[in-house]
């Protein structure tokens, strides 16, 4: 079955379809939910939060977005509860993975750069943690999502052209809290991930 006739049957009360959309979609949902919330316990609440919303939304969903982007819009607002409610603090990076578009290209195997490059995925972490969440949701669904402008303009329902200037000033303000680390001097966060994503504009 497709995502479209897993979502048909799903919303006619098909727990078996509701559960395949579930298998495909569950790593990218909890993924957003983690770099959102910055712990795993509650992006595990977010992400369960977020598939009990589309489940109960089915229903009524219309189909005028693509059902991911529906859903990542539910994870994102499941997302910002939790991190509002501020339950805990996260001790260590939850974005310290290899492909984060955010942090710098692997190298090589040596440990003087990989010492480096973990300093700064680490960086980059706290940085996105201090930002506010507004700039913050944005640079993740841009930067680690990899999603389009059209993409985010329908998850977080406003015009291209705001979508636009506000990646632009989360990425700004990115930069300043960065470069007001004092090591991270010249760093442009987001021309790697520009490059990799060039054309999807």
């Amino acid at each position: 079955m497709t995502v479209e006739e897993l979502v048909r049957a799903a919303a006619g009360g098909d727990t078996d379809a509701f559960e395949q959309l579930v298998r495909l979609h569950e790593k990218k949902v909890y993924a957003l939910a983690l770099r959102m919330c910055g712990n795993p316990e509650d992006a595990n609440d977010a992400a369960q939060e977020a598939f009990l919303s589309a489940w109960k939304g089915l229903p009524n969903f219309r189909g005028e977005a693509n059902f991911s982007t529906w859903l990542y819009r539910l994870a994102s607002n499941a997302a910002i509860d939790h991190m509002r409610k501020g339950k805990r603090q996260q001790e260590e990076s939850s974005l310290d993975n290899d492909d984060a578009p955010l942090s710098v290209p692997d190298q090589g195997p040596g440990p003087q750069e990989a010492l480096e490059g973990r300093e700064l995925r680490e960086a980059v972490t706290a940085g996105l943690q201090a930002l506010s969440e507004d700039h913050r949701k944005i640079l993740i669904l841009r930067e680690y999502q990899e999603l389009s402008y059209d993409e985010i303009a329908d998850v977080l329902d406003m015009d291209l052209g705001t979508v636009k200037s506000r990646i632009s000033r989360a990425r700004q303000a990115l930069r300043k809290i960065l470069l007001k680390n004092g090591n991270l001097s010249g760093y442009l966060p987001s021309k790697y991930s520009e490059n990799r994503k060039e054309g999807r504009s």
